[in-house]
Order: C-alpha cells, then sequence, then structure tokens
C-alpha cells in the first residue's frame, strides 16, 4: 500500500505543528477499517514524525482485528513500512528531515540485557509483549474525532504520517527504493533471518517450511540462501506453491492431499524427519506438527508465527525429551537498528530479491480489499 509518493516540504517551523493526514482507524475488533482524518501530534524530545510512503499487510495486523493478538482500540495498526522523515524533536542527531527510514517494532535501546545480550533481539522497551499502545512516555501523538488513537507496537505505519521514538527507526540508503524495501521492516528480514540467524541452517539441510504467505517465501529464501538441500513447502493453498519454488522450494505438499498426520508423510518422505521446521500461520496445531516432523534426535524446529491469544500447546514430551529444540523468533533474531540498514544495503547490492514477495499494489485508501486478498490467500 502505497500514498501519492511526494517530497515532504523543506524543514520549517510548520513541521512543529500538528498535522492533520489520512489514516485507516480501527474504532473495535472484527470491523472493516476506517480512513477518517487524524491528528498527528509532533514529535516530542528524542521521537521522529515520518511521512509514510508505502506500508505492507501483515498476517500480525489482521490477528489484532480478529482478537488473536489482544491490543487496546481504537488504534492504528501496520508495522511493516518505510518512509521519509517530516520532523525530529530535540534530542535527535543522527537523523535529520528527508532522511529514508523504516520504522522498527522490535526497537533497540542499546542498553537493556537483551540488547547487549548477542543471544537475543527482542528489547525490552518492546510493545509487542506490553501491547499498552503508546509511546514510551505513557501518552499518544494520534486523535480522531476528539478521541486518543492508540500506536501499533511503536510504529503505526496505516497513515500518512506516524510519530515513532528514536529506538523505532532505522535510517537507510538514500537511494533505496521504498516502495520495495518497506518488507524489511518485518515480513523478508522476519522469514530470512527466522533461517540464517534463529535456526542457522547449514548446507545439506532438509527443511520444511508450514506456511506460504510472504514471511513463509521469505523462509524458503533464507533456506536456500544457507544451502538447505532440500526445502519442503506446506500449505493447504496449492496456488501458492509456483512462487514457492520459484524461490527455492523442492517440494510443496498440501496436507489436504493426505490421510494421515502431515509430520508422518514428512517424516516418510526424508526417512527420519527434516532437520530444520519452520511455523509460519500462527496456529497451536501446525506448531505441534512442525516440532513433530523434525529429526527425533537433532531437529530444530522455529516457531515464526505469531501465536493465538488465550490459546494453550498439549504436546507429547517426548518430543522434546529425545533431543527436538523448540524455538520461537522474533523479526528473524536481528539487532533491528543496525541489521535492517545492513540488510537494505544486501538488497541494493542484490544479494536477494524482494519483487516476487509483493503480488498487489493498492492505494492506501483501498486498504480493506488489500486485507481482503490476505484472507482469502491472494
Amino acid at each position: 500500500l502505497w500514498g501519492d509518493l511526494q517530497v515532504p516540504l523543506p524543514f520549517s517551523l510548520l513541521c512543529l505543528q500538528v498535522i492533520k493526514c489520512k489514516a485507516a482507524v480501527m474504532w473495535e475488533a472484527n470491523k472493516p477499517f476506517s480512513i477518517e482524518e487524524v491528528e498527528v501530534a509532533p514529535p516530542k524530545a528524542h521521537e521522529l514524525r515520518i511521512k509514510i510512503v508505502a506500508t505492507g499487510i501483515c498476517r500480525s495486523d489482521d490477528h489484532v482485528i480478529t482478537g488473536g493478538l489482544v491490543m487496546p482500540f481504537p488504534i492504528i495498526l501496520g508495522h511493516e513500512a518505510a518512509g521519509i522523515v517530516e520532523s525530529v524533536g530535540q534530542g535527535i542527531t543522527a537523523i535529520k528531515p528527508g532522511d529514508k527510514v523504516i520504522p522498527l517494532f522490535v526497537p533497540y535501546c542499546g542498553e537493556c540485557s537483551s540488547c547487549l545480550s548477542a543471544k537475543s533481539n527482542l528489547c525490552i522497551k518492546n510493545d509487542l509483549s506490553s501491547g499498552v499502545g503508546l509511546m514510551p512516555d505513557g501518552t499518544t501523538r494520534f486523535t480522531c474525532k476528539g478521541k486518543a488513537v492508540h500506536h501499533f507496537v511503536g510504529t503505526s505505519t496505516f497513515t500518512e504520517y506516524t510519530v515513532v521514538h528514536e529506538t523505532a527507526v532505522a535510517k537507510i540508503d538514500s537511494a533505496a527504493p521504498l516502495e520495495k524495501v518497506f518488507l524489511i521492516g518485518c515480513g523478508f528480514s522476519t522469514g530470512y533471518g527466522a533461517a540464517v540467524q534463529t535456526a542457522k541452517v547449514e548446507p545439506g539441510s532438509i527443511c520444511a517450511v508450514f506456511g506460504l504467505g510472504g514471511v513463509g517465501l521469505s523462509v524458503i529464501m533464507g533456506c536456500k540462501a544457507a544451502g538447505a538441500s532440500r526445502i519442503i513447502a506446506v500449505d493447504i493453498n496449492s496456488d501458492k506453491f509456483a512462487k514457492a519454488k520459484e524461490l527455492g522450494a523442492t517440494d510443496c505438499i498440501n496436507p489436504r492431499d493426505f490421510k494421515k498426520p502431515i509430520h508422518e508423510v514428512l517424516i516418510e518422505m526424508t526417512g527420519c524427519g527434516v532437520d530444520y521446521s519452520f511455523e509460519v500461520i500462527g496456529h497451536i496445531d501446525t506448531m505441534t506438527s512442525a516440532l513433530a516432523c523434525c529429526h527425533y534426535n537433532y531437529g530444530v524446529s522455529v516457531i515464526v508465527g505469531v501465536p493465538p491469544a488465550a490459546q494453550k500447546i498439549t504436546f507429547d514430551p517426548m518430543l522434546l525429551f529425545t533431543g527436538r529444540t523448540w524455538k520461537g523468533s522474533v523479526f528473524g533474531g536481528w539487532k533491528s537498528k543496525d541489521s535492517v540498514p545492513k540488510l537494505v544495503a544486501d538488497y541494493m547490492k542484490k544479494k536477494f530479491v524482494l519483487d516476487p514477495l509483493i503480488t498487489h499494489r493498492l492505494h492506501f485508501t483501498k486498504i480493506n480489499e488489500g486485507f481482503d486478498l490476505l484472507r482469502t490467500g491472494k
């Protein structure tokens, strides 16, 4: 989704005023987005206001709409985007108006135990876990019809202008095409990183990928880049198989084509199970299937899809006792503020492609049509 691709005006005192613009407001769960005029307050100290140029639709946004991911309403969703800095608050020195940036739904404060550890990337100051829907100072920068509107995971990109904290934005190459690299803000990085960062897929490995949306396809790209010898794509929508093969899948299977559980099918296909499996859907049944299809002693299964709220997993602990490893991956394990500019640089050097992940381009006001396409698997 993108707007009119207009370059913002030069920085001036006008930048420090409230901006009125269009935004897709979600007033309550299980309702369509409402295109509204909202007021976007100027950035406070250590904050930036960004003109959003392109934003992607992600299943995580839809989880909020359906209640699978609990957040407060009203809210402006969206977390995968790229834009141009319109103004900056006091204390911002490394980024200036006119710079191209990608908002980060996983912030990087550089001070907490997670940021300081080489083992982790989920900054303690993230809003994914707490879900309060506010800026770090406990307030919001959005107002609509006189009502305060919540932020979403510190980004809120379904709006022409948004405000983010300096820990939740990465400056990128000024030559980068924003209508493509916005995918590095979530989908591509999450999937690709799950393979190369979290799982650390090895050359010659056998992998299984459950779910062939944009993130699942990015997992396939990561497995291929890591040298996997066999990549088995799993989805109940066979229409997705052609693109999966285009990006590196060696086999494609539809669970509906078999009478036995899919993990048994995968074990039969591979002899003893796969080396690495990835659940990229967010369903508890496929999470357990992905674990069960791994090699019983050294298989690694990675949960990439956002787990549904208030649901619990029941599984045979013997699956883990024999040696399997079950891991989670948020944003592909990348240290966001450091890694996003590097990933954009790699894209500019043509180390990977993004075009195949973009199936439709719609104007921002057609956002409800975009979500219909998502829900129908298109």
